[in-house]
């Protein structure tokens, strides 16, 4: 199975680098741009089926490694290859 892990600021959560995109993308000319929000996004091939066991497994890595609870939030989209 395939799953994909989008990791963002939480949205009470300054983003310097989404600021600084914006602000480029504004003297480019793109005004209409009003906010970005730059994350990660993490791509992992594993073993099994999408169970519901296997989705718990995928959170908690999240919350133990690839993603700052505290400061992030993540969305796993899962599908079988």
């Amino acid at each position: 199975m395939t799953a994909r892990i989008y990791i963002t600021p939480k949205p009470d959560i300054l983003d310097p680098q989404g600021k600084a995109v914006a602000s480029a993308l504004h003297d480019l000319g793109y005004q209409e741009v009003s906010e970005v929000r730059i994350g990660r996004f993490v791509t992992m091939e594993l073993k099994g089926s999408g169970s519901p066991e296997n989705r718990q497994r995928i959170e908690e890595m999240c919350r133990r490694l690839l993603a700052n609870i505290n400061v992030e939030t993540f969305k796993i989209e899962i599908s079988e290859t």
